[in-house]
């Protein structure tokens, strides 16, 4: 290995930041100045150290500053392009505080130089050759008109120089290549693309955290503190955008910080209201610069992209927008449109990107992208309920990929139910296949009543379209949702209604489900010997079919329902036969609910840590998978069988955990863990 050379002996260190800077009215010499919509060239100077201080309230980004400062001090061949990003994240602020503190190493001069990469016309390299060479020989120094004989000067003037040179606002690589200078000088380069040059290493800039965020609003405006994490929020973490809700805060002393946020989630005007004041363009201006740039194709996708609420992947990307190959979408990726994580592989638009897209986007292109939207999330659930049923392994990732699009999923489903009136077939099969396709995962998920809207939408729609099929499964399904609920009777209405129309239908399938159902419901009733008949009629139906996780279901209904007739030999029988059939199709739902009846059935024969065995399997299976109802009823279980060993303290708290669920998931059996709580209070006191 040879040794390191000294910084004289290399080829010139380089770093690369984001575009114009966005301060407070500070001039900037030899850069374009932006006022208002009038944009004004100063005068080339002749000044060698052109560089102006960096704001006074920029916060944060200390491990990035330290990293580009090492690396342009150490002259190593090791250079970093960073700091590129979306515009009025802070990426030039960034380079001037990094070139304040490189001042004394590159003490023969520093020059700044505005690229003006998101204008129309971005400044030739000859051009910015040219302000270089003029600092140096004057204003009137006679120039060669070739650029290769220009370059040449360029390169003799900085030669044996040590001189930093800050190009702001590059439009592209190319633009930026032929102002490298010689051995011994330092370059940061800012723009809102990823800009690739021989050894360079990209430091890409994100929004500052909630910290920072709210450090810099508070800088600027002490009096936003009692509502600054909800401003911060609300601006996206965005520098630009918090210093100009900032600064508006300050000199308007009647504009309470309270109001202020309410003005602010307006979305359709929140851009407008975050306001122009302390920064140099707003921040609809400065996404305008880069939008104004884009190409028809990547425009056009640019806009689409604002019917995404939450992250998204490639294939979502393509089909919403129509980009074969995410082509357009990397394009925006590059242009720092569009943030990427790598670790996720996920895309999403900066919120307040997101609005300005938004705006852009016309009816007929939204009304486009909203039913692609809608329909690709229908899709997305139906695969994480495909996932479920093939339970063990793919059932978690069925239910993990539900969990990762579930803010995708949700939009796509309010706009299909904010069609509710429309008179499109498509978008009324959406409205049935919603609830249709994530039942298994949407009942772990959604509070009963959220799924009793969903179902309710549904049903309409099934009924618009005379969908018998579509109506029966709505019917079902209704029904357990107001059994969940306690509302047993007006279940049952619903169940028989959609056991008249499986029947009609020929559903066999169908037809077992509404029984088992059926079963369930008068259970809850009491009517323990009545719910045994529609058990074994389920249980027949299913064997016959050979519907596994129904004969399941059917089996744990007969389980219980003995287990109430105080028959627990019997009932140990059901549920072990439905443990079984539930580990072996890897439905971890149904095996968790056959442990804790099977925990149940060992507490009532005074088999209490044989019980307790069985209560804590059932609750690790229903805590992995989400299942609040069933996670409840273990704590309630556990807590019951922990009491009856003498540890009363510790039942109260399991207790009290499942108190908190059930009321959450408004379960009548939190009645019953009430007054079981009060009990024991009430003994513990006495």
């Amino acid at each position: 290995m040879t040794d390191r050379p000294a910084p004289d002996e290399t080829t010139p260190t380089v770093a690369a930041s984001g575009d114009r800077g966005v301060g407070v009215g500070r001039d900037v010499i030899g850069s374009s100045i932006f006022t208002g919509d009038i944009k004004i060239e100063p005068p080339v100077t002749t000044a060698l150290h052109q560089l102006r201080a960096p704001l006074g309230d920029f916060v944060g980004r200390e491990q990035e500053i330290d990293t580009l400062i090492k690396t342009l001090r150490s002259g190593s061949r090791a250079c970093i392009t960073g700091i590129s990003g979306m515009g009025g994240i802070g990426k030039t602020e960034l380079a001037l505080l990094v070139a304040e503190r490189l001042r004394d190493n590159y003490p023969d001069a520093q020059f700044f130089i505005n690229l003006q990469g998101t204008d129309t016309n971005p400044r030739l390299p000859q051009e910015a050759m040219a302000i270089c060479i003029r600092a140096f020989l004057g204003p009137e120094a006679k120039l060669p008109e070739e650029p290769e004989q220009l370059s040449h000067l360029y390169h003799s003037q900085l030669s044996g120089k040590r001189v930093l040179l800050l190009l702001d606002n590059a439009a592209e690589s190319a633009q930026v290549r032929p102002l490298l200078p010689p051995i011994g000088c330092a370059v940061l380069v800012t723009s809102r693309q990823s800009v690739a040059l021989p050894g360079m290493t990209p430091l890409t800039r994100h929004p500052v955290t909630e910290k920072e965020a709210r450090q810099l609003l508070l800088e600027i405006a002490v009096r936003a503190e009692p509502a600054a994490e909800q401003i911060c929020k609300l601006c996206g973490y965005l520098p630009l955008a918090l210093r100009a809700a900032g600064s508006l805060l300050k000199i308007t002393v009647d504009l309470d910080p309270v109001d202020y946020i309410a003005q602010l989630q307006d979305e359709r005007n929140r851009l407008e209201r975050i306001g122009t004041e302390g920064v140099e363009i707003d921040v609809a201006t400065s996404f305008n610069l880069s939008y104004a740039r884009l190409a028809t194709e990547a425009a056009r996708v640019f806009r689409l992209l604002s019917v995404f609420p939450a992250t998204f992947d490639a294939l979502a990307e393509e089909v919403v927008c129509a980009d074969a190959g995410h082509v357009q979408l990397s394009d925006l990726v590059r242009r720092s449109l569009v943030l990427y994580d790598e670790s996720t592989k996920r895309y999403r638009l900066h919120e307040l990107a997101r609005l300005f897209a938004d705006a852009k986007l016309s009816t007929e292109e939204r009304a486009v992208g909203q039913k692609r939207f809608a329909t690709h999330y229908k899709h997305v659930l139906a695969a994480a309920r495909d996932l479920y049923l093939e339970g063990g392994k793919s059932l978690l990732r069925g239910l993990a990929l539900f969990d990762l699009e579930w803010g995708n999923i949700q939009e796509g489903h309010a706009w299909v139910a904010a069609q509710a009136d429309a008179a499109d077939a498509d978008v009324a099969r959406l409205g049935i296949n919603y609830p249709d396709s994530g039942l298994y995962v949407l009942s772990l998920r959604l509070h009963p009543r959220e799924l009793i809207r969903w179902l309710e939408i549904a049903l309409a729609a099934a009924r618009q379209l005379q969908d018998r099929e579509g109506e029966g499964v709505a019917l079902s399904n209704l029904g357990n949702a107001y059994r969940n609920l306690g509302e047993t009777r007006r279940a049952i209405h619903f169940l028989e209604q959609a056991l008249l129309i499986d029947r009609e239908l020929g559903d066999r399938r169908g037809e077992g489900v509404d029984l088992g159902n059926l079963g369930n419901a008068y259970f809850r009733l009491d009517e323990t010997r009545r719910a045994i008949q529609f058990y074994e009629q389920a249980l027949l139906i299913d064997r016959e079919i050979g519907h596994r996780r129904g004969e399941g279901n059917a089996l744990g209904g007969l389980g219980s329902a003995y287990f109430t007739l105080g028959e627990t030999r019997r009932a140990i029988q059901f549920y072990e036969q439905r443990l079984t059939i539930a580990r072996e199709i890897g439905d971890l739902r149904g095996e968790g609910n056959a442990l804790g009846n099977l925990g149940n059935a060992y507490f009532t024969l005074d088999e209490t840590r044989r019980a307790i065995e069985f209560y804590e399997q059932t609750l690790l299976i229903h805590r992995d998978i989400g299942d609040r109802r069933g996670e409840g009823s273990g704590l309630f279980n556990l807590s019951l069988a922990l009491d009856q060993l003498g540890d009363r303290a510790q039942a109260i708290q399991h207790a009290e955990q499942a108190l908190i669920i059930y009321e959450q998931i408004e379960d009548p059996t939190a009645v019953e863990v009430g007054e079981q709580l009060a009990a024991w209070r009430e003994q513990t006191n006495t």
